[in-house]
Parts: structure tokens; C-alpha cells; sequence
């Protein structure tokens, strides 16, 4: 099989586009919790702990400040000053944090919802009978048919 043809067999493939849904999705979903980590979530826990509170802009300060240089996470980056972003970091892993909680509950739903149509359907639907009884139901009907 040709490189092209084994390509255009994975591409088509359902999983592929279903991969691809679900990257786009993703990324749509990222930017929702990162907005309710940022515009939610934060200015509670800023409130909370009195006052103007950013974690995204605490850091503690590996090098020298060149001189007029403003004291902030973005100047001291561009400035090129070393610095250790652990507020960034934090807000990163609370962003991570609930993204997994909520995907958790997301498929835990989902289960369910699968489970519950599943087990209408399955109960709906009356099981068919293994393959040896059917067997021995023909044996059974054609012993009779010629006992007679």
C-alpha cells in the first residue's frame, strides 16, 4: 500500500475526524475554563484573601533589574531578567485542576445517560438464545419430524 493510500485510509477513517472534532472542541473548551479560572474563580479567591490579589503576577526575582525597567512579571520577561513564575504556574494548574474535574463529570454523565439507553434498549430487545441451543432446538424438531 502506497504512503498516499494509507493516508487517505486514516484520514477518512472515523476516528481520525472524530479526533479532530474533539481537538477543536478541546481548545473552545480551554479558553471557557481558563476564562472561569481567570474572570471567575480568581477575583473570589483575590477577594477572599483581601483585596487586589493576581497570582498570575507573583514571582520571585532571579536576576538584576536593568534600570528603568518596570517591576512586573511582563517587563522583567522582555527585559530578559530571570524569574521564577510560580503565580503563573499555580493559575496553570488551576485551570488544569478544573478542566479534569469538569471532563470527569462530562464523561461520568455521559456513562450514565449510555448505560441508562442501553440497558432500555437491552431489556427492549430480548436477548438471542447462544448458538447451542439453537442447535439443539433443530436437532429436537427434526428428531420429532421424523419420529411421526
Amino acid at each position: 500500500m502506497s504512503l498516499m493510500s494509507e493516508f487517505k485510509t486514516f484520514a477518512v477513517k472515523g476516528n481520525a475526524i472524530d479526533l479532530a472534532v474533539g481537538v477543536i472542541i478541546g481548545a473552545a473548551f480551554g479558553k471557557i475554563v481558563d476564562s472561569l479560572v481567570n474572570d471567575l474563580i480568581m477575583p473570589i479567591i483575590a477577594r477572599l484573601l483581601g483585596g487586589k490579589f493576581d497570582f498570575s503576577n507573583l514571582y520571585v526575582l532571579l536576576g538584576e533589574i536593568p534600570a528603568g525597567t518596570p517591576n512586573t512579571l511582563d517587563a522583567l520577561k522582555k527585559a530578559g531578567v530571570p524569574v521564577f513564575a510560580w503565580g503563573s504556574f499555580l493559575t496553570i494548574l488551576i485551570n488544569f485542576i478544573l478542566m479534569a474535574f469538569v471532563i470527569f463529570m462530562l464523561v461520568r454523565y455521559l456513562n450514565k445517560v449510555k448505560d441508562t439507553v442501553l440497558g432500555e434498549e437491552a431489556a427492549a430487545a430480548p436477548a438471542a438464545p447462544p448458538a447451542t441451543e439453537v442447535l439443539l432446538a433443530e436437532i429436537r424438531d427434526e428428531l420429532k419430524k421424523r419420529a411421526v
